[in-house]
């Protein structure tokens, strides 16, 4: 992901979040003001009907109350009177244990001992990834299964000659629709049936579990009303099923959405193949009709010409400089126009020199330079050539 992604994400999530905070504020903060006054209320009515409790005391009292029902304890239970209710039996123990593999972890029950929370530290390292296992192998039986369903359906469909392509639609939110109804809806009745929850009551408590939110002011089977042992079980294992199946669903659209960027990418190379094509023949089409363009003689590089023969001088005379052309245009072509010699452009015959000085020098003839602004004398003194080597031709007149 790219930085400027990344940070716009960062910037989207952030401004989720304050937006959030700022609606919880406004929704939340007014209760929580009208709580605490009706808490201050009865507090002062409890002081004057009972004048002999002094405020600290009552200050003490409320705060163990308080440390009690954290640890699990039910006000509404007398300590004298015989109830097989508790936190910790084996049903709500083993419900406790399925929320930490879990992550939910309502919170309505605390661990208040050393061994225990040292204990569940291990426990919590160990059972998460193996959850994390059981939960992706259930997720993807259970998608297979619906999948498999929803086949028969688009079988069906399609005999009726509905359009492939709607009816993918319809089996889409025919997924969702049955995982809904199985895993969001059917227990949201049952809970209200069981537990005495409202509707509404009952669908919140659906969702912040299944999303392992878990903030623990609803829990099944935490009433003391609750006897059956089976009861909480029987949730950790809807609790499974409904990960499982939020799991595929996320699955599924992951898979989705890598089906649509790699479509995505083919196409955007498709389309630039196209557009570079394109371009190709326009230039090439606009070349046929312009025609080639001819780049000035100082850019274009010149083949290099072959060495002109030596002419016999006179002795005591300097060689005289070439003509501008081999021959002189014959009077029956006037039109033809005259070519440029090789010395019209001294850069070129720097390079031509370098390069054929051996060449000429084995002939016994000086290559002509050509003039750089300023005349050299009528008459140079010529220096004799070198010999370079044995077969070479000696200058006339040196003695051997």
């Amino acid at each position: 992901m790219r930085s400027t992604t990344l940070l716009a994400l960062l910037a989207l999530v952030l401004l989720y979040l304050v937006s959030g905070a700022l609606v919880f504020q406004a929704l939340e903060q007014p209760h929580e003001q009208q709580a605490q006054r009706e808490l201050g209320e009865v507090r002062e009515k409890f002081l004057r009907a009972h004048p002999c409790v002094s405020d600290q005391d009552l200050g003490l009292f409320i705060k163990d109350v308080a440390d009690a029902l954290g640890g699990g304890a039910d006000p509404a239970i007398n300590a004298t009177s015989n109830s097989n209710h508790s936190v910790w039996d084996l049903g709500s123990a083993f419900f406790f244990s399925g929320t930490i593999i879990t992550t939910i972890g309502y919170g309505n029950a605390a661990l208040r001992t050393d061994a225990g929370r040292l204990f569940c530290i291990f426990y919590a390292l160990v059972g998460i990834p193996l959850f994390g296992i059981l939960l992706a192998g259930v997720g993807d039986r259970l998608g297979s299964s619906l999948r498999r369903g929803i086949g028969h359906i688009e079988a069906i469909f399609l005999k009726w000659h509905v359009p492939p392509g709607l009816v993918r639609i319809l089996s889409a939110v025919l997924f969702l629709l049955i995982g809904c109804l199985l895993f969001v809806l059917t227990p949201t009745f049952v809970f209200c049936y069981v537990e005495g929850w409202s509707k509404l009551e009952a669908i919140y408590f659906v969702v912040v579990t299944l999303t392992t939110v878990g903030f623990g002011d609803y829990v099944a089977g935490a009433s003391p009303n609750q006897s059956n042992a089976a009861y909480q079980p029987l949730v950790w294992f809807w609790i499974l099923l409904g990960l499982a199946y939020f799991a595929s669903v996320l699955t599924t659209i992951g898979n989705w959405l890598r089906v649509v960027s790699r479509r995505t990418r083919a196409e955007m190379g498709g389309l630039t193949a196209q557009a570079a094509s394109w371009t190709g023949t326009v230039t090439a089409r606009v070349t046929q009709r312009v025609g080639p363009t001819a780049p000035p003689p100082l850019e274009k590089e010149r083949p290099l010409l072959p060495p002109p023969p030596c002419p016999a001088q006179p002795t005591g005379r300097p060689p005289s400089p070439l003509p501008s052309k081999a021959e002189p245009p014959s009077p029956s072509s006037p039109s033809t126009p005259p070519t440029a010699s090789a010395l019209d452009y001294p850069s070129e015959n720097l390079a031509f020199i370098d390069e054929s000085s051996d060449t000429q020098s084995e002939r016994g003839c000086a290559l002509p330079r050509a003039p750089r602004g300023r005349r050299r004398p009528p008459n140079p003194p010529r220096k004799p050539a070198r010999p370079r080597g044995p077969g070479r031709q000696r200058e006339k007149g040196v003695p051997v």
